[in-house]
């Protein structure tokens, strides 16, 4: 299992490459990773786990967050956190690729978060409201999805780390809270 411990953090040169395409079909090594990188959210999901094994909760993490540089993440985006209704989304993505995405901008309201940066950093990143996503699953089956507000927000924000971006790279130094003018602001 994943433990914080073995989260890479801000400033490893894994987190700033960019990642490779991972081959079909999976390898009995990767197929552990997306298993082991899926179990971490799900168990940082639950607060009495999240507690037991002293995580921080998560709703993304990438391959190269945890040390391997390949184009592959997980997604677990609740419906809310007390574990009703079905995740508004829920998959191991790999080779990810973004094939269209709205004019339309959002950005949290409370700024943007990561397992692999400890400390908070002020000011809003402004994301695409909608997207459609491309990529394969664990199996090699490719699926094409739109997502909207958060689960686009969150997946958007788990394939920069594929491409050696952080979170922090988007937020206007000058002005870390500006508002884009068609902003839509997500709780």
């Amino acid at each position: 299992m994943i433990l914080m411990k073995d989260i890479v953090r801000d400033g490893d040169k894994v987190l700033r490459k960019q990642a490779n395409k991972v081959k079909f079909p999976l390898s009995d090594e990767d197929k552990q990773l997306a298993k082991d990188l899926m179990e971490y959210l799900e168990v940082s999901q639950d607060p009495k786990l999240c507690a037991k094994y002293k995580l921080r909760a998560g709703v993304g993490l990438a391959a190269p967050q945890v040390g391997v540089s390949e184009m592959m993440a997980s997604v677990l985006v609740p419906n809310d956190f007390e574990g009703h209704g079905e995740p508004l989304f829920k998959d191991v993505i790999i080779n990810p690729v973004i094939v269209s995405s709205s004019l339309q901008r959002c950005a949290l309201t409370e700024g943007e978060g990561c397992l692999s940066v400890d400390k908070d950093i002020p000011g809003y990143i402004h994301r695409s409201a909608r997207i459609t996503l491309k990529y394969q699953d664990v199996n090699g089956e490719e699926h094409k999805v739109r997502l909207k507000n958060y689960p686009a927000i969150v997946c958007q924000h788990e394939i920069d780390h594929l491409h050696g971006t952080l979170f922090y790279d988007h937020i206007d130094k000058e002005n870390p809270f500006s508002k884009v003018d068609n902003d839509l602001f997500v709780e």
